[in-house]
């Protein structure tokens, strides 16, 4: 009995604590003032890409403090812009035939609000262009009573070495049926033999993109005006530190520049190999590096195009621009990164551009303007490595407000009273673990002991 309370006084003695540690300002490396806006309520600042390298992976460390001695955390929330629908859904075609010698048919839309409908063309049929006049209905049916949406432009002018587009840019709607009517031309500068009239077959389906009520706002991460140009390609060079999020490319293009184009691009992101002995580095300096990979790691490519179509044609308006590409990028969210933008110019002149950029969607971290005492001004600290995520009860109950107070991020600083994290003393067993298997063999042999007496005692 004594040698069992003995082992499970070692067994308690060798448990590590698991209390995690507590947030102090003195023990984070950066901090940065935060400027209020004068009111009460809830106050947001836009978080820039400077915090992310260092910070802690997906901002776990960062903490808001009050001025004062005994400063206590403010909790927060961090929201991240977005559309009110991230997917795209379908829309299920219905009802696809002539009508008085143009193509038509029906749309059943998705039970939300939407402001675009991208149509499914045949991919094999080019150079055309097209009137799509639209309407919109709550019932199915050309007896049921419409509301006119508009008529828009649809295009493939690939003779002209320009783009496609069939994407109809509505107002924001809900009508649960739309009725299009499709009035297709062959454009100009069409092959010979091109067919005068195009079949409804044409028409695959539609798909409805997330809508644009809530527009997503971008923050630039890295911007560049170096364009250097190497054989058919113009490129834009950026070195990004790790963990910042990069999902957008933009092209700024020379503000005299009119003339019309389509170019494909290409971002090509290579995450840097970490540095011999990452392995043995502590976590404040090689946190999220993948420690036994020292292999140099593969290049990460996504493409897009960028494309300005202004223009009339066979007495139609066409107006297209498209000068960003979504570009979520991996390679660089655990390591520093090189990302080389390429635009691929054939035998055209190069854009003029003016700069490019790369853009993490828009993220904020939202507080209550009053939680700090009798005004005392408030700061972001962060760059502990040591802390876990934060668990606010005001985080779980966020509600954005529509207009919250604007607040301001000041510039990143060495936090001037930082000092490092006191080590815990490690527990007496883990010192000296020979100790605790002595301990553990003794005391099993002290139980196999008490068994076999008690196992004689009862033979007798």
């Amino acid at each position: 009995m004594k040698a069992a309370v003995f082992l499970a006084l070692l067994l308690w003695q060798a448990a590590p604590a698991n209390e995690p540690p507590v947030a102090q300002p003195q023990y984070q490396r950066y901090v940065r003032a935060l400027h209020l806006a004068p009111g009460t309520g809830q106050a947001c600042a836009v978080l820039d890409a400077p915090i992310f390298p260092h910070a802690a992976p997906s901002l776990i460390d960062l903490r808001v403090f009050p001025s004062g001695p005994a400063p206590r955390e403010v909790p927060y929330a961090i929201t991240m812009s977005e559309a009110v629908t991230e997917e795209t859904q379908p829309a299920r075609l219905l009802n696809l035939g002539s009508e008085g010698g143009r193509i038509a048919f029906d749309l059943e839309m998705p039970d939300r609000a939407y402001t675009a409908v991208s149509l499914t063309l045949d991919p094999s049929v080019h150079n055309f262009i097209a009137t799509a006049t639209v309407t919109g209905s709550d019932a199915p049916g050309s007896a049921a009573k419409s509301t006119a949406l508009g008529s828009f432009t649809l295009f493939d002018l690939a003779s002209q070495r320009l783009s496609r587009s069939t994407t109809l840019p509505l107002e924001e709607s809900t009508f649960r049926y739309l009725h299009i009517v499709l009035s297709v031309s062959p454009a100009p500068g069409a092959a010979p033999g091109a067919p005068p009239a195009f079949p409804p077959a044409i028409v695959q389906g539609a798909e409805v993109p997330p809508s644009r009520e809530e527009q997503i706002l971008y923050t630039t991460v890295a911007e560049t005006a170096a364009i250097t140009t190497l054989g058919r390609e113009s490129h834009a060079a950026f070195s990004l530190p790790a963990r910042v999020p990069v999902e957008r490319v933009e092209v700024v293009l020379a503000p005299g520049f009119k003339a019309n184009f389509s170019r494909d691009l290409r971002v090509t992101a290579t995450a840097e190999a970490p540095p011999q002995g990452a392995a043995n580095q502590p976590a404040s300096t090689a946190e999220g590096d993948i420690a036994d990979d020292q292999r140099a790691p593969l290049p990460e490519t996504i493409s897009g195009t960028i494309l300005r179509v202004r223009a009339n044609q066979a007495g139609r308006e066409i107006n297209s621009e498209q000068l960003t590409i979504p570009a979520i990028l991996g390679a660089n969210l655990q390591r520093s990164a090189k990302v080389d933008v390429a635009i691929e110019n054939g035998d055209d002149q190069p854009l003029p551009i003016a700069a490019v950029r790369l853009e993490m969607r828009q993220r904020e971290l939202c507080f209550d303007a009053g939680a700090a005492a009798n005004g005392a001004a408030l700061a972001l600290y962060y760059g502990d490595p040591a802390l876990a995520a934060p668990v606010y009860d005001y985080e779980r109950l966020f509600v954005a407000a529509d207009k919250p107070l604007a607040a301001q991020l000041g510039p990143e600083q060495p936090n001037p009273q930082f000092t490092p994290r006191p080590v815990a003393p490690l527990p007496f067993t883990e010192r000296h673990p020979q100790v605790l298997w002595i301990a553990l063999i003794l005391a099993i042999c002290a139980l196999g002991a008490v068994a076999l007496k008690s196992a004689r005692n009862v033979g007798k």
